[in-house]
């Protein structure tokens, strides 16, 4: 069981990185493709998606971009971290995206099926 960061439920597929995310100039505000040349999902889009690893990292920028993601309309369903520092925190909130962290990301991998309930701080696969 994890701690609610940003309230909220999702049901949706998984995008899984073992690395951390940056996301000002990590991630395209206008489409929602991983953009950071060299990170695991380079070339990936977020969209729609419970999007999973273990912390954000780079510029408090970052927060505002998870906020521009959502806003246009291509932000994850929900994100779920081991730990979730501020700049990943600020961002959901204000986009309203769930959130939960303090979760051990290794069961889960890209293409599972999830039910997210931030509220109860819990994530679980779904068949």
């Amino acid at each position: 069981m994890g701690r609610m960061i940003s309230p909220g439920k999702a049901e949706a597929e998984a995008i899984v990185s073992e690395e951390p995310i940056g996301f000002y100039g990590g991630v395209d505000i206008e489409t929602g493709v991983v953009i950071e040349k060299g990170h695991p999902l380079e070339g990936e889009c977020v969209t729609g998606k419970v999007l999973i690893f273990p912390r954000g990292k780079g510029s408090t920028v970052g927060s505002y971009v998870i906020y521009g993601l959502e806003k246009n309309d291509v932000g994850p369903a929900a994100i779920v971290n081991e730990e979730t520092e501020t700049i990943v925190a600020t961002g959901a909130i204000l986009a309203g995206i769930p959130c939960i962290d303090q979760i051990d990301i290794s069961q889960f991998k890209s293409g599972d099926m999830l039910k997210l309930d931030a509220d109860k701080g819990r994530v679980e696969k779904i068949d």
